[in-house]
């Protein structure tokens, strides 16, 4: 009976965190917000387990409650390239996968511990047209998501690795607080030994 109860507390914790996360971004009655937090079911992940795997098709979408994922893809050499982290109150998915239904080039793990809300893309496509609001909300979601994208493209293709590092520290700090350096590189697209020298020369 005490491990129920704790469970049950655990849950309403959580259901308590996405509420607040949904109505700082939108206006919800409690019945929509019900009929949106339904279709989720919560999730843990230890460090290094996976969310998503190569090869397999991206059918749900993970918003991030505690902890840290992050979506990489690993090279014919092994090598890891990062393409995004996700935080607390950060939404993660293999988008091109969930679109195309073809299987994923990604990878999706935690970095550290963490607890997820989890929902299929065919429920939130659903709920989209259930809950307008809602619908708008990730749609503008998506919409800067497609501007970050931008900017890391033009970071690629035209920053020094300095500024590409000065950008991330001012934009993203919680990614050179909480992430392993090789992964922070991984991210910037340097080397590991390049980032420990910008490092060490800003400090």
């Amino acid at each position: 009976m005490k491990s129920q109860r704790l469970i049950l507390l655990l849950s309403a914790f959580m259901t308590d965190l996405f509420k607040q996360y949904i109505t700082s971004k939108i206006a919800v009655s409690d019945d929509e917000f019900n009929q949106i937090i339904d279709l989720f079911t919560h999730r843990k992940l230890r460090k290094k387990q996976y969310f998503l795997q190569e090869g397999d098709i991206s059918n749900k979408i993970a918003f991030v409650l505690k902890g840290c994922l992050r979506l990489y893809r690993v090279d014919h050499k092994g090598n890891e390239h990062v393409v995004q982290f996700a935080f607390e109150n950060w939404w993660l998915t293999d988008r091109e996968s969930a679109m195309t239904l073809k299987p994923s080039i990604y990878n999706i793990d935690a970095i550290e511990d963490a607890e997820l809300l989890v929902a299929s893309i065919a429920d939130m496509d659903h709920l989209r047209l259930k809950v307008p609001a809602f619908g708008d909300m990730m749609q503008q979601l998506q919409a800067r998501n497609f501007v970050a994208i931008q900017k890391r493209i033009n970071a690629a293709l035209s920053y020094t690795a300095e500024e590409k590092y000065t950008e991330l520290l001012h934009l993203q700090p919680e990614i050179i607080r909480r992430v392993p350096l090789n992964m922070v590189a991984s991210y910037l697209g340097i080397s590991r030994e390049t980032l420990s020298r910008i490092r060490n020369k800003s400090m």
